[in-house]
């Protein structure tokens, strides 16, 4: 029977192509949810505030704000790893990329499908690169590390961060709207949902399970 570490390394190609994919579909997800119209995702909110404020596109900001909590990784003491890197910049070359393609949806025919469509991709990739296990996201490792030095609870410090930063892309002209409540009530089945579709077999190279329990443990964003 192969060693433990042969067979991760068997199942490195299949972790990486997760993560890659599950990252490009994260930016083409929270594309589709801007252009729809109808709101987008907690940090969608700011990165478009922000874009409207700086005149920079969403992915460049995407990817400028990433890199910033990243920084705050360095006080609270957490380790990135290949997907945190990743994760900067995939998703968001991938948002342009898909904005660029992508037009902007008029009408409740065209923006309902546009809504769905988003929220539901965005609930595969986040379950395609969370089971990978290359590493958590930027704004996943300031959830968690800040779990870590307070002491709160991860739902209690998630719920904060995400209404810190839903008010502030508000005021900076970020788009809020029953697109924004949808995703928070949809995001967390789904996600969990995907994440036990696409999680790497423990047996096949000695990890731990993703997907055990409660949406609101597992549901870490980019």
């Amino acid at each position: 029977m192969p060693s433990r570490p042969v067979l991760r390394k068997k199942r490195l190609p299949r972790r990486l192509l997760q993560l890659y994919v599950g990252l490009t579909l994260y930016g083409l997800s929270s594309a589709l949810l801007v252009r729809g119209g109808l709101g987008l995702e907690p940090w969608g909110v700011l990165h478009q505030g922000l874009s409207e404020r700086t005149g920079l596109t969403m992915g460049v900001v995407s990817i400028v704000v990433g890199a910033v909590v990243l920084l705050l990784w360095i006080p609270i003491r957490q380790r990135p790893g290949l997907g945190t890197v990743s994760n900067v910049f995939v998703v968001g070359i991938a948002m342009d990329a898909a904005l660029a393609l992508v037009p902007d949806g008029h009408g409740l025919a065209v923006q309902i499908p546009l809504l769905v469509a988003g929220i539901v991709l965005n609930g595969v990739a986040t379950g395609l690169y969370i089971a990978a296990r290359l590493g958590p996201g930027p704004r996943d490792g300031l959830m968690t590390g800040l779990h870590r030095l307070t002491g709160r609870s991860v739902r209690l410090v998630r719920t904060a961060i995400e209404v810190a930063v839903v008010a502030t892309g508000f005021v900076l002209g970020g788009s809020v709207g029953i697109g924004t409540v949808a995703y928070a009530l949809s995001i967390g089945p789904l996600a969990q949902l995907f994440l036990r579709v696409f999680v790497v077999p423990p047996s096949a190279d000695g990890g731990t399970v993703v997907a055990g329990g409660s949406p609101g443990q597992v549901i870490l964003r980019p």
